[in-house]
C-alpha cells in the first residue's frame, strides 16, 4: 500500500528518522517536518529530501495541506501538542506513552471525537502481523483459556541523570518509557482490563521510577506479572501461558515470531509473522486505513486502559511529574 495521505513529524529523534525510512519503503515520503531546534529540522528535510520544514513546531498546525501528524516529542509536551493538532483538524499518531497521565488522554480523546479525528498510540505490539496471528489462534480455541502471563523488560542505563530516562522533568522513568509495551502487551491478549493491581517500585536517585514489579489479575481470573527495569539488564520477553500451551516472544516491542511449547507432549512450534524492521510501515499503514475509514485499526481503547492502569500505579505509589503537582 502506498502512502496516501500527506504526513508531518514533529520531532526528528530516533523515531522521526525510523517514520522517515518507513514511508520511503513504503512508497512515499514525508510532507513535512518541524522541530524545537529549527537546524535540525533542516538537516532532517536534506537527508530526506522533504519538501516542507516548519519555523517552529505549532507552524505544522495551520498548514492545510497536513492530513495527518506523527508527535514524538518527549512524553510531557504530547499533551499540547495534541490539543493544538486535534483542534486544527489534523490526525495524530503519537509517540508513547500518549500522554503523562489518565486525565490528559481523555481530554485529547474528547477533543478528537467532537473533531471527528483519528487519535491513536504509536504503539507497535498493536501492529505487527504476529499479534494478529496469535490473536486468531486464540479466538479459534487452539491454545483453550489464557491462565496467566510473565513480562520482562529492563534496559541497563547508565546513572547520567541529565539523560531524559531519569529526568523528570522530562516524564523519565521505567512505566512510561517501557512499561506501556508490557502492560499493551497485556492488554491486547486478556479478556479485559485488569481491576486488581498491587505493585512495588525503586526509585531512581532523581525521584522517578528506576525498577517495577507488577501483579494483575482480571474479573476473568487471567493473571499477569511484569518486572521493568531501567538499571538491570532483562530479556524483552513475553509468556502467556493456557491450558493447552504456552507461547513465548522475544524482543515483545516488535516482534516477528512466537514459539509455541505444547503442554501435552512437550513439542514446540514456530510462529512466523509480519517483520521487527517493518514495524513502523505496519503503523503507517493502520493509521491510513483507519483515517481512511476501512476500519478502526488503531485500538485506541486499548490505549486508554493501558494509561488508566499506569495512572493508577503511578497514584498508588504518590509519585507525580512537575507538570501534575
Amino acid at each position: 500500500m502506498a502512502v496516501q495521505y500527506k504526513w508531518a513529524t514533529l520531532g526528528c529523534g530516533v523515531i522521526g528518522h525510523q517514520l522517515a525510512e518507513a514511508m520511503q519503503k513504503l512508497g512515499g515520503n514525508l510532507y513535512g517536518v518541524g522541530n524545537r531546534t529549527h537546524e535540525k529540522a533542516v538537516k532532517f528535510a536534506e537527508q530526506y529530501g522533504i519538501p516542507k520544514v516548519y519555523d517552529k513546531p505549532e507552524d505544522i498546525f495551520k498548514d492545510p495541506e497536513v492530513d495527518i501528524v506523527y508527535i514524538s516529542t518527549p512524553h510531557n509536551t504530547h499533551i499540547k501538542y495534541l490539543r493544538q493538532a486535534l483542534a486544527a483538524g489534523k490526525h495524530v499518531l503519537c509517540e508513547k506513552s500518549i500522554t503523562l497521565n489518565y486525565y490528559e488522554l481523555e481530554e485529547a480523546v474528547n477533543l478528537a471525537m467532537k473533531n471527528h479525528l483519528v487519535l491513536a498510540e504509536a504503539q507497535t505490539i498493536y501492529h505487527m502481523p504476529i499479534y494478529r496471528e496469535l490473536s486468531k489462534r486464540i479466538q479459534n480455541g487452539d491454545f483453550g483459556p489464557l491462565r496467566l502471563m510473565t513480562m520482562n523488560f529492563g534496559s541497563y542505563k547508565p546513572y547520567d541523570m541529565k539523560n531524559r530516562f531519569f529526568n523528570r522533568n522530562l516524564a523519565g522513568g521505567a512505566m512510561l518509557d517501557i512499561g506501556v509495551y508490557a502492560l499493551s502487551f497485556v492488554r491486547w491478549f486478556m479478556s479485559s482490563s485488569p481491576k486488581e493491581i498491587s505493585s512495588q517500585v525503586l526509585y531512581a536517585p532523581t525521584g522517578v521510577d528506576e525498577q517495577a514489579s507488577i501483579l494483575l489479575k482480571n474479573d476473568e481470573n487471567e493473571m499477569a506479572t511484569v518486572m521493568l527495569s531501567l538499571h538491570a539488564k532483562q530479556p524483552k520477553r513475553g509468556m502467556i501461558s493456557f491450558d493447552k500451551a504456552y507461547v513465548e516472544l522475544m524482543e515483545y516491542p516488535r516482534g516477528d515470531k512466537a514459539m509455541i511449547t505444547w503442554t501435552e507432549d512437550g513439542h514446540k512450534e514456530e510462529i512466523i509473522a509480519g517483520e521487527t524492521e517493518n514495524a513502523l510501515c505496519y503503523e503507517v499503514e493502520d493509521m491510513e486505513r483507519t483515517v481512511a475509514g476501512e476500519k478502526d485499526y488503531m485500538h485506541l481503547d486499548y490505549t486508554v486502559d493501558v494509561m488508566a492502569l499506569m495512572t493508577k500505579i503511578r497514584q498508588d505509589w504518590g509519585m507525580k511529574y512537575p507538570e501534575e503537582e
